[in-house]
């Protein structure tokens, strides 16, 4: 018998079977500072186990079943009715299963839960980011609804249950439900008070009949949606439910789904508005005051989603080079490659130190507190979302070709990373949000000077940065057209202040000597020697 022409050698096993949270250093040591010590057993427990969970390899082939599937839209039965309703594969289910079940959609209902659903969702997303939409409307709506008493004692305990039931019908015969929303429209986009979709007032108080189009509408399988639409007074939000209380379905025509470069097992639809039942969240002409808690949740998930993406990206890569040999070594011993790995590995711990300081704000409640993510939430959601793009795209190079082939996981992770960048305000719209939180609410910034002086004097590069932002908050001039800038200093400012206090020294010092100090340069890679990137590259690297 001639010899085997395929002995498989020097090739990295799959990361699998792993813990994701035990295996994420920067993570647990966030939930071990943030969290209060009385809730750290029964946390440590529960986001362990989602992490053996999402590394499992029954999670992962649920991720790529779910989108090789991608949604299917039927608009008709086989007698010509209307019943607009979208097919998902059963991997969607189990994902989306798992994830109610673990609480990522709810944080509103239990001591520190902002910071443990935060922890959880960075954990389990990692397996498959797409059914993370629907879990973070249905988690934002909640402020929201609170707005009206009676719709939020109805739909509240609905919303947060650990029971996932899908399928439509009256939300009363329900366990749980699930929220979306539809704000943009084709005209408008960002400009939501350019939209055009009507509501005229019926007999009945707060009650209206909605006309239009919305040219994104999120998870349109979802139970109900939150919806921004034009009342006789202004623009006003609405709560529109997809089967009404007698059983009838409520019109939705959904002409077609998104077909999209990424997150191909979540849905994303265009619908059609024709005399269809609205409830009115708020006062009218109010609309996007009402709203605008729910977006402020949401673009706190678009950190965390885009943290998530960052360290899977981070873990395959560190996996990889610590298995992979090449030139008589290890890939993680190769000077050049670890300093890839070891810039890679601080843009994602810097991430998550962030993201998760965001959550433990929302926690914490206290006016300060508020200030603060009111300015920290636009700044991070810019500024993290724009990196993730890169950390996957030089990832995936860390693999070689192996990295561009489908079955390694990496190309899935590169089409998802630049979504979090558009979803809920694009980064023009995130850096403008910045300027009128300056100008318009001078506690939002002074708590997001406090929150970075707290390290001032650890540093000398942060406490340059630090002066050089005073200098250009001080300058109105152009300040628009330099935006982009000004906040994403404000943003790597922020995330050094935050790993000089809570990361060890190697971080830290390598972080601010390469974004504060300006030695780095324009790609992955380009650290100074002189740091210690061993140690960075060795924290960051899961062990299986």
């Amino acid at each position: 018998m001639a010899a085997s022409t395929h002995t498989v050698t020097n090739q990295p096993p799959p990361l699998v079977g792993y813990d994701v949270y035990t295996a994420d250093h920067a993570l647990t040591e966030g939930v071990e500072r943030h969290l209060d010590a009385a809730l750290l057993d029964e946390a440590r427990v529960e986001l362990s186990e989602l992490g053996r969970a999402a590394g499992s390899a029954q999670a992962q082939e649920w991720g790529v079943l779910a989108n090789e599937n991608s949604p299917v839209l039927h608009t008709h039965d086989r007698y010509g009715h209307r019943v607009d309703e979208v097919a998902f594969h059963p991997a969607w289910d189990r994902l989306l299963g798992h994830a109610v079940s673990a609480g990522l959609n709810t944080a509103w209902s239990r001591p520190g839960g902002h910071l443990r659903r935060a922890a959880g969702f960075l954990v389990w997303t990692q397996a498959e980011a797409g059914h993370g939409c629907p879990l973070s409307m249905t988690h934002a709506a909640v402020p929201a609804l609170r707005r009206d008493p009676e719709l939020a004692a109805f739909w509240e305990p609905l919303l947060t249950s650990r029971t996932y039931d899908p399928g439509l019908r009256p939300a009363a015969e329900k366990a749980g439900v699930l929220f979306g929303m539809g704000m943009t429209e084709k005209q408008g986009g960002s400009d939501v008070r350019a939209n055009t979709t009507r509501a005229e007032p019926l007999a009945e108080a707060g009650t209206y009949l909605l006309t239009g189009h919305k040219w994104f509408c999120s998870a349109p399988m979802s139970d109900a949606f939150l919806v921004l639409a034009q009342a006789p007074d202004g623009l006003s939000c609405f709560l529109v439910p997809r089967v009404l209380q007698d059983g009838t379905r409520n019109p939705f025509a959904l002409q077609r789904l998104k077909d999209k470069l990424g997150n191909r097992s979540n849905a994303s639809g265009e619908v059609e508005f024709d005399g269809t039942w609205a409830r009115r969240i708020g006062d009218e002409g109010r609309g996007v005051r009402t709203i605008i808690d729910m977006v402020a949740a949401t673009r706190l998930d678009c950190v965390l989603g885009s943290a998530a993406t960052m360290r899977q990206a981070v873990a395959q890569a560190t996996h990889h080079a610590a298995h992979r040999s090449a030139f008589g070594g290890l890939l993680a011993d190769k000077p050049l490659m670890r300093n890839v790995l070891a810039d890679l590995a601080l843009e994602s711990e810097a991430a998550t130190t962030l993201a998760l300081r965001l959550a433990a704000a929302y926690d914490d409640g206290s006016e300060a507190e508020q200030a603060f993510l009111r300015i920290a939430v636009p700044v991070a959601k810019y500024w993290v979302t724009k990196r993730c793009t890169a950390v996957a795209a030089e990832a995936l190079e860390c693999l070689g070709g192996n990295g561009y082939v489908e079955e390694s996981g990496m190309p899935r992770l590169l089409r998802e990373s630049p979504l979090n960048s558009l979803w809920e305000g694009s980064g023009n719209v995130q850096a403008l949000d910045v300027l009128r939180a300056i100008g318009r609410e001078p506690a939002a910034l002074n708590a997001f000077l406090s929150e970075v002086g707290l390290a001032r004097g650890a540093d000398h590069r942060l406490d340059g940065a630090i002066k050089q932002l005073l200098t250009e908050l001080a300058d109105l001039d152009g300040i628009e057209a330099r935006a982009r800038r000004l906040v994403e200093r404000m943003a790597l400012i922020l995330q050094g202040s935050l790993l000089l206090r809570f990361a060890p020294p190697e971080v830290a010092d390598a972080f601010c000597a390469s974004r504060l100090g300006g030695d780095w340069g324009h790609a992955f890679g380009t650290l100074p020697h002189t740091l210690d990137l061993g140690s960075v590259v060795e924290r960051a690297t899961p062990v299986v």
